[in-house]
């Protein structure tokens, strides 16, 4: 019996003809509706033809979480008076609850991007729902990218809805192609802010870690909260570890603590989202309730002010959710919790001057996340370099880059990132690409049970207190009685159908520690580590590694890394998982990073010449090579030079002014003058540095290397140019004195430094190539007393302040009151007198 007066109470109804309207009309529309407003169940069913008027139509509603699927399913069957199965339904990866009356089915985003690689036309749907489209989930920003492929090539009738909790629209409207904006009118209560920030500072995250501190704290507000309000308390925390630690400390408090999260055992999911009648309850959850979920009874958020985001460091293979501050758009969401069902409020662990510099939105995840799995579906696709998608942030070149790399070394993509056989295979296994890799080539080792079994402790890490070893870990799984084994055991079963004859077609023998190596080694061949001592490894991706105190890893000889962060600024990563492995299986899984042959390279102080055999940056072995290839120890040679520069020559004080007067005419006349900074100089090795550096083989020969010589190869001398470089840029300049006086070149302007008494009698500045020099005008004890480019001005103007200073200073030098009418000298008052 469907259940009208509570679809009369969701304030979407209003909005339900519009959208229906804008669907017909244009068969894109944006749908914006607050949280609790009823967009998650009331508006399917109506677009289905369930409720109120309007045609039968197959809807599909993607949500961005398995624990969001099968709540919107079961509120939507209860809403119908049903239970889950009949006209409603929901598939996620590993349960279905599906029957031939189902007309409109809740699907992770993940399960819809599958069921459209398999069958793009999506036949017999008639609409597709994107919920919670505004948390910019990397599934949910593919999946509108290909139904509106679906729509432009293949089903211009498919209606398609991005439903968003907030009002920041634009940007979808666009995508869609101008589709129209519906807005609904929630009817959310006034939510009163208290800033409730820690007494004393606490330390910022990074990484995974969270201070205990901050912990502390919000089990505190947590306990104020309850002291001062009526009400259930939904407390916002980044993880499941912080929900685990905060809960611990909430014992005793008048109240039934629960844990929501994505890892949650349905029945405690359910447990939550039915709500209680008896007593007061303290809900700990992840960002998974700040939208898709109502949580009833809750008056009261407390909000820790953190969330999750994956990061990836493409050039260390670490993939991993790290800590961060929750952004605005976030801290709205959470805070209007508090406001569904009455007047709430919203303690918030931060003060109100941090607010204000908080991010607007959290991070797309196509901007910040590994983009191996998407790369594969837009290759799976046909459009390997997802150019021709239509997304709303481009994925940054570097990230596709390197899950190109990925995809080609697993054998997922060819050379030109066209789709495989294989590649379509592992698309389809609702795997990171990574796992799948492993999934298929360890079946084929250790047997296929087996290897489900690890991949299945790979694709959701197992929690902390199943410890660091993988291989014990798997034991440990099979006889759990927790919520994780359960899970676990279900994906198991799930991976174990989806592989055939022809993938299990191996030994299927050996231990669970070889087993688990292995199938760890296969998925992440770049983590694969040999022990350093001390607890610490290299990666063959050349990151170190190490392990926590009283681990039983330490010993190991190689490591087969499955779970690994880096916290901030730290030199080596912190392994979370890892088994052990030996050198064969080292070398198996990480084959195509294996070398063998001559190396001759610069090391940092001198070349080095080997013959080495090594995984990526593990060295297995070693041995002098005597006699290397010339070209060899030349490119070494170079490399120097570009690292360390051209000081490794020979320069003496000529050389460097040489080059100096040569770089002053390149900048003022140009060619035929040469370039002579390191950069251009390295790039004409050929015509200046031969052939003494094809004859040098180490440091000391690159220092016996005469400069200046090699320097005046550049000069001009074909157009006769050269010829001219003393009369343009003269390493000396006769002064009136008869002084012949350097010049110095290195500045912006040529320097003539001289003592005054020498230019007596010189009205007009000197000038070299037609630039005047910049005089330094020296005391006659060489010090210096003024700077000028103008003498004539000097003389009239300046002069007379310096006389008065320094001939007091100098009497026996000569100090006439017009220097302009006297003869230059480098001698005192009295010598002139004598000559």
């Amino acid at each position: 019996m469907i259940r009208t007066d509570a679809l009369d109470r969701l304030p979407v109804r209003t909005a339900v003809p519009a959208l229906k309207e804008a669907l017909d009309d244009r068969g894109v529309a944006v749908l914006c509706a607050p949280p609790g407003t009823g967009k998650t169940t009331l508006v399917p069913l109506a677009l289905a033809g369930l409720v109120g008027n309007g045609p039968a139509r197959r809807v599909v509603v993607a949500e961005p979480r398995r624990i969001a699927a099968r709540a919107a399913a079961r509120r939507m069957a209860w809403l119908l008076g049903e239970r889950t199965g009949q006209r409603v339904g929901f598939t996620v990866r590993g349960e279905r609850s599906v029957g031939r009356g189902t007309v409109v089915e809740v699907v992770t985003t993940g399960v819809l991007l599958q069921r459209l690689q398999r069958d793009q036309e999506l036949a017999g749907v008639d609409v597709v729902i994107i919920d919670e489209c505004h948390e910019r989930h990397l599934d949910a920003d593919t999946v509108a990218a290909f139904l509106l492929d679906v729509r432009e090539a293949i089903r211009p009738d498919l209606r398609l809805v991005a439903a968003s909790a907030t009002t920041d629209a634009e940007g979808w409207a666009a995508l869609l192609g101008g589709a129209p904006v519906i807005e609904a009118e929630g009817e959310s209560h006034p939510v009163e802010v208290v800033w409730a920030p820690p007494a004393r500072p606490v330390a910022p995250p990074h990484g995974m870690r969270v201070d205990p501190a901050l912990l502390t704290h919000v089990a505190s507000v947590v306990r104020r909260a309850l002291a001062e309000r009526e009400g259930d308390v939904l407390c916002f925390l980044p993880g499941v570890g912080e929900i685990g630690r905060v809960a611990g400390q909430l014992t005793g408090v008048a109240a039934e603590v629960l844990q929501v999260h994505g890892r949650a055992p349905a029945a405690v999911q359910d447990a939550v989202l039915a709500g209680s009648s008896e007593g007061r309850r303290v809900v700990l959850a992840t960002s998974v309730a700040e939208s898709s979920l109502t949580v009833p009874g809750v008056r009261i958020v407390v909000d820790s002010g953190l969330a999750r985001e994956p990061r990836t460091d493409h050039a260390r293979g670490l993939s991993a959710l790290t800590t961060v501050r929750a952004s605005q758009a976030a801290g709205r969401q959470r805070a209007g919790r508090a406001g569904r069902q009455a007047p709430g409020a919203v303690y918030r662990c931060w003060g109100q001057a941090e607010d204000g510099r908080l991010a607007r939105f959290p991070s797309p995840e196509i901007k910040v996340a590994d983009l191996a799995a998407f790369a594969l579906q837009a290759a799976c696709w046909g459009d390997p370099d997802a150019s021709g998608l239509a997304l709303l942030d481009p994925p940054p070149a570097g990230a596709m880059g390197a899950a190109r790399e990925v995809l080609t070394a697993i054998g997922a993509v060819d050379a030109d990132g066209r789709v495989t056989g294989r590649g379509v295979r592992m698309s389809r296994l609702g795997l990171h690409p990574r796992l799948a890799r492993a999934l298929l080539d360890g079946a084929a080792e250790v047997g296929g049970r087996r290897a489900a079994e690890v991949v299945a402790l790979l694709s959701e890490e197992p929690p902390r207190e199943y410890g660091d070893d993988l291989a014990a870990a798997l034991r440990t799984a099979r006889r759990g009685g927790d919520g994780y084994a359960g899970r676990w055991r279900q994906e198991v079963r799930r991976l174990s159908s989806s592989l055939d004859d022809a993938d299990v077609a191996g030994r299927g023998s050996g231990s669970d520690d070889a087993a688990a190596g292995l199938v760890a080694a296969l998925a992440f061949p770049e983590r694969v580590a040999r022990a350093r001592g001390e607890g610490t490894f290299l990666m063959v991706s050349g990151t170190g590694a190490e392990l926590r105190d009283g681990s039983r890893l330490r010993s190991a000889p190689w490591l087969a890394v499955a779970v690994a962060d880096r916290p901030a600024h730290a030199a080596s990563a912190r392994v979370r998982l890892a088994a052990v492995i030996d050198e064969d299986t080292a070398a198996l899984a990480a084959g195509h990073l294996r070398f063998a042959g001559e190396e001759v390279r610069w090391d940092g102080q001198d070349v080095v010449a080997r013959t080495v055999e090594r995984l990526g940056a593990v060295e297995l072995s070693v041995r002098a090579l005597k006699q290397p290839e010339p070209a060899l120890v030349r490119a070494a040679l170079v490399d120097g030079l570009r690292r360390e520069g051209t000081g490794l020559l020979r320069w003496t004080r000529d050389t460097g002014q040489l080059r100096e007067r040569l770089a002053f005419l390149h900048r003022e006349l140009g060619a035929p003058w040469p370039d002579v900074s390191d950069g251009a100089l390295l790039s004409r090795t050929e015509e200046w540095l031969e052939p003494e550096l094809s004859r040098a083989r180490r440091r000391s020969d690159l220092a016996r290397i005469d400069a200046g010589q090699a320097l005046r190869r550049l000069l001009p001398w074909a157009t006769g140019e050269a010829a001219r470089l003393d009369e343009l840029a003269p390493e000396r300049i006769e002064v009136p004195s008869g002084s012949r006086v350097r010049v110095e070149y290195g500045g912006a302007q040529p320097v003539l430094a001289v003592k005054l008494q020498e230019l007596f009698g010189l009205t007009e500045t000197p000038e070299v190539a037609g630039v005047p020099v910049l005089v330094h005008l020296l005391s006659p004890a060489g010090r210096p007393a003024a700077v000028t480019a103008d003498l004539a001005s000097f003389w009239r103007d300046g002069y007379r302040a310096v006389r008065a200073e320094l001939r007091g200073r100098y009497p026996k030098h000569p100090w006439p009151e017009d220097p302009t009418t006297v003869e230059a000298t480098r001698y005192t008052s009295a010598r002139l007198r004598r000559e």
